[in-house]
């Protein structure tokens, strides 16, 4: 019998980032992100994905029975989830997968939920629109800034 879902499995690899724990040291300006439980490497800044910040909680207002109230609104409000292109170690999660559903990305070493990929999108805190959404949630990953060499300290108190 065939599978279903043959086609997927034979993704090519550049569909992927590359895995920090399986890939070369990342340059020391690149920003790291962990799992915040196990502190397992997930992925590098260069795998997120910019948008344009949304309205804020005015592009909510469909969801709201009421006119929504923008007092307190500050315009720079943070997002709170990184927007990520898909990473090796998500492949497993994606195989199967069909259009239209949502599904959970688990850390692939303690599974620790991190967030969640849909391929027709999710609208981030912001209010943009992010089409296909691979969302890790900034309070389940912590970031690791590289230290060049030379600023390592040697553990040595001198004077």
């Amino acid at each position: 019998m065939v599978s279903f879902f043959s086609e997927l499995q034979d993704l090519p690899r550049d569909v992927f980032a590359a895995d920090p724990n399986t890939s070369p040291p990342a340059p020391n300006s690149e920003v790291l992100f962990r799992c915040r439980k196990c502190r397992r490497l997930l992925f590098r800044s260069s795998s997120i994905l910019a948008h344009v910040e949304g309205k804020g909680p005015a592009a909510f207002a469909h969801k709201k029975a009421s006119k929504p109230t923008l007092l307190g609104y500050d315009s720079r409000s943070n997002c709170t989830s990184y927007f990520i292109e898909p990473v090796r170690w998500m492949e497993p999660a994606l195989l199967g997968v069909l259009e239209g559903q949502v599904r959970e990305l688990l850390c692939p070493k303690c599974t620790s939920k991190l967030g969640s990929f849909h391929w027709h999108g999710e609208q981030c805190s912001c209010g943009h629109w992010v089409t296909p959404a691979f969302q890790i949630h900034k309070s389940r990953v912590d970031e690791v800034k590289g230290l060049p060499i030379g600023d390592l300290q040697t553990g040595r108190r001198g004077t």
